[in-house]
């Protein structure tokens, strides 16, 4: 289907069309460029001019430039703008509002891409939906997000995200939700906040981008509700609170077992009984605020908790595997919990109350005793506190639950320093150092937790725990 058409394009960004093109995607990376994308040549580390040869000889239907690179020819279907960032918002723009779907924005310190997730698969279940691609939460993750939105999408789920002040507002009036949603707030990107005050009213600001009349769905546990509260109230939206303090829905009991979480709340004095196909309570809190969210857009809420208890979060943000070591005796496996993409200090908590509670399997390694073994990498962009939001991680009781702790980067070095003697596992500066001991480090019968901010690279850890077996689907 036609996504965008030479003079759609050129009349929703104010360029200049060369050629009668169409396009059906949008892409920025040739890297996995389709054919038939239109592809955007912005300027990050790289300038995208260098790659438009590149995505055209892969068969891209066009290309959004803001001149003529070298090695194309004049009359390559291009189309001409003097901004290429500013071109792309407009496309997104335009293609917001052609569209009669309704639209979910979401953001939060921890478990937006979670929730959106979650909300994608339950929406998906009750019409054509469409939603943002991974991570693509930023000044060129929403435009790129909407521009991709076809015309006739019924729903769309828009993640939204920052590391600064001042974020949030303008690409939430870029999406124009009809329900907005704030997971939680947190210690993140506090070096580039003073409190977190600061930014409980940097994440309400996605209020701002509610059509009036919109829903706020906020988290009404955090310390910092009232923040969003008030900020509902100014944008004059309707609010659903979600959590154990909830007035409309209320979290009352939740049962996190080996592969799976078992949720009791209430929506309003009426009973709501759910599962999460993994376990967690903080997938509990985003799953009962993912429901708010649906009774606001009016589905259907039994359908959707059932394509919810479907849901199981994907690489990098909390999935389990089973890793086979041994291709002859397949009883001799380790599970995996592989939460590398990210990290601050609550969903670090979180990730530790998953892997205490896990259950290990003994006798069947060389070491008689299975353990709970944590690989865990520095949380980036806590400012001047750093240090000590590491060391502090020791004092959890899920901490102290596990059995032996691994730490890497030189944050880390604060946790691996305060850690008692039975627990210490290794430290390393980087992941590439910890990678010729990992067989060593680890056997079967064990439950790994991989967790860190994405610029660590425990990703390595993760694909070298995979590579030491075959995974096999969790029963």
């Amino acid at each position: 289907m036609t996504l965008w058409t030479a003079a759609q394009a050129a009349t929703a960004t104010g360029g200049r069309a060369v050629g009668d093109w169409s396009c059906d995607g949008v892409s920025i990376d040739t890297r996995t460029i389709e054919a038939g994308d239109l592809f955007v040549a912005l300027k990050d580390v790289r300038d995208g001019h260098d790659f438009v040869a590149q995505a055209l000889e892969k068969g891209a239907g066009a290309a959004l430039v803001s001149r003529v690179p070298d090695g194309v020819a004049k009359n390559a279907p291009l189309l001409i703008v003097e901004d290429v960032l500013q071109a792309l918002e407009r496309l997104g723009q335009a293609a917001r509002a052609r569209t009669q779907a309704r639209v979910v924005a979401v953001t939060g310190s921890v478990g937006k891409t979670s929730t959106k997730e979650m909300l994608l698969a339950m929406l998906g279940d009750q019409g054509r939906t469409h939603a943002s691609v991974a991570s693509y939460n930023n000044h060129w993750g929403v435009p790129l997000t909407l521009a991709r939105m076809p015309a006739d999408t019924e729903f769309a789920v828009i993640e939204i995200g920052m590391n600064h002040p001042g974020e949030i507002a303008p690409l939430a009036r870029m999406a124009q939700a009809d329900v907005a949603m704030v997971t939680t707030v947190a210690a993140a990107h506090l070096e580039a906040f003073e409190n977190l005050a600061g930014i409980a009213v940097e994440k309400a600001s996605i209020f701002e981008g509610v059509k009036p009349g919109g829903w706020a769905v906020l988290n009404a546990d955090i310390e910092h509700a009232a923040i969003l509260m008030a900020k509902a109230v100014d944008c004059r939206l309707r609010d659903l609170e979600f959590g154990v303090h909830g007035h409309h829905f209320k979290l009352l009991d939740v049962q996190v077992q080996a592969d799976t979480t078992v949720v009791q709340a209430s929506h309003e004095g009426a009973p709501i009984l759910f599962k999460i196909a993994s376990p967690g309570r903080h997938f509990a809190m985003n799953g009962l605020g993912a429901l708010a969210v649906c009774h606001a857009l009016g589905v259907d809420m039994a359908l959707a908790a059932q394509s919810l208890g479907r849901w199981q979060p994907y690489r990098g943000r909390g999935v389990r595997e089973v890793i086979v070591l041994d291709p002859v005796d397949t009883h001799m496996t380790l599970a995996l919990i592989d939460d590398s993409y990210n990290a601050n200090p609550t969903s670090m908590a979180a990730a530790l109350a998953v892997l205490a509670g896990a259950e290990v399997t003994h006798d069947i390694g060389r070491v008689s005793k299975g353990r709970r073994i944590a690989i865990l990498g520095d949380m980036k962009e806590l400012g001047t506190g750093a240090e000590a939001l590491h060391a502090g991680l020791a004092g959890l009781e899920t901490t102290r639950a596990l059995d032996v702790v691994h730490c890497v980067g030189p944050l880390m070095r604060a946790l691996y320093d305060v850690l008692p003697d039975h627990q210490r596992g290794a430290w390393t500066e980087t992941a590439a150092e910890l990678l010729p001991d990992l067989r060593g480090l680890l056997d079967s019968g064990d439950v790994v937790l991989v967790k860190g901010s994405l610029s660590t690279r425990l990703g390595t850890i993760v694909d070298a725990i995979r590579k030491m077996g075959h995974p096999v689907e969790t029963p």
